[in-house]
């Protein structure tokens, strides 16, 4: 008899157990982008594509979870971003918003996140304030931010005697603290900064801010700018002849979307920092291939790697929870579990929402040296992952000083 109803007990433990396992997990996500504008090559479509991979993969072989995703345009506005965000979360249900290339709007989104208590995945935007001063349990970072590429390029330029910097900055959060933090970097490696100018966002004129780097006789000019204004002072610098007049131009946040417009001719040279790179290995180059079918004739980001990423991750902890548990409890579960997937491999979320994994200081080649298109990158260095980041306790975040 007690071997019986010993039985029964386990029969229906594990029946529960797969009970679990099979219940049924319905979540939405929202992928919020800069779709027309200055940032739309490295975010944009590109992230909508790499989302709809994600969730196409996950799903093909778990029918008990559905996914639907919708997308939207946040202009590079905050106030724009806010009110998707609200809209997204009140009215159309979203569980969980991602990507955001832009520090600004993403700023503003993690607070409404915070406040609405769902779950934002910062893919795209930039400041290291979104994992430090202004961290909350509701947000994590995924791919790179500020501190990372100011520790990546911002160092080497400097040990490779660049010491002397002038920096044109995108004015507005994301261009301030990738000055602030390479600022830092510089002078910490015995540099000097020589002067600083600040330019609007997405600004079609770049003369008068790169004549004054010019006359400042820095040796190094430091880009804190992204996307189309990257871009577009690369090209004006190479007007004014400040590169053959004896200075370097650091693109402290360039990717392979910058590259193929430019041009390698243009921008061969560049010493540059990323996490994730088409290229790399063989996972890279098949994930890419299947990435083209909806982008003929482009190259993806670590920006469009990140919410690939993200979302698998993300569908990963949710599923293991089963039931609805809301955006803390769900950033709890993903900061629990390791993370590994086919782009970056393994890593960890810490407890200040920072995912943690290799960085990669990459120079892009010359026009001989390519071999086929896309082909852009040398490696320089590989930047472990504990290192690759600002240590935890140096950030400021409220949540490593509950920890």
């Amino acid at each position: 008899m007690k071997r019986m109803i010993s039985m029964t007990a386990l029969t229906i433990a594990l029946a529960a157990g797969t009970a679990h396992a099979q219940q049924q997990v319905t979540v939405k996500i929202g992928v919020m982008s800069d779709m027309s504008s200055l940032y739309a090559d490295i975010g944009g479509p590109g992230s909508v594509a790499a989302a709809k991979m994600a969730i196409a993969d996950y799903t093909k072989d778990r029918p008990n979870v559905k996914v639907e995703m919708i997308s939207g345009d946040h202009q590079n506005k905050p106030d724009v971003g806010s009110n998707l965000a609200n809209q997204w979360f009140d009215v159309d249900k979203v569980d969980m918003i991602i990507d955001i290339p832009n520090s600004g709007v993403a700023l503003a989104v993690s607070q409404v996140a915070s406040q609405k208590n769902k779950l934002f995945i910062v893919s795209g935007a930039a400041s290291s304030d979104l994992s430090g001063s202004k961290c909350n349990a509701n947000t994590i970072h995924w791919t790179y931010d500020t501190w990372m590429l100011a520790n990546g390029t911002g160092k080497a330029m400097v040990k490779t005697g660049g010491d002397t910097w002038f920096f044109l900055t995108a004015d507005y959060a994301f261009g301030h603290a990738l000055e602030r933090d390479t600022d830092a970097v510089v002078v910490k490696n015995g540099g000097k900064v020589l002067g600083k100018v600040r330019h609007p966002l997405n600004t079609n004129d770049f003369s008068s801010f790169l004549l004054q780097a010019q006359a400042s006789k820095a040796k190094v000019v430091g880009l804190a700018n992204a996307g189309g204004d990257t871009i577009n002072s690369i090209k004006q610098a190479a007007e004014f002849g400040i590169v053959k007049g004896g200075q370097s131009l650091a693109g402290l946040l360039v990717f392979a979307s910058d590259v193929a417009a430019l041009g390698l001719p243009t921008a061969q040279g560049l010493a540059l920092t990323e996490t994730w790179y088409w290229d790399v290995n063989d996972a890279n180059r098949a994930w890419t291939k299947r990435w083209q079918v909806e982008r003929p004739g482009k190259f993806p980001t670590m920006i469009h790697a990140g919410v690939y990423a993200g979302i698998t991750h993300y569908l990963k902890a949710r599923e293991s929870m089963g039931g609805a548990p809301d955006g803390k409890a769900i950033t709890e579960k993903m900061k629990s579990m390791p993370t590994d997937d086919i782009l970056f491999g393994k890593g960890e979320i810490r407890a200040d929402g920072r995912k943690i994994h290799d960085a990669y200081l990459f120079e892009v080649k010359k026009p001989e040296e390519s071999k086929y298109p896309g082909d852009f990158y040398k490696t320089r260095a590989t930047i472990p992952a504990a290192e690759a980041f600002r240590p935890l306790a140096e950030g400021g975040c409220s949540l490593v000083n509950k920890s």
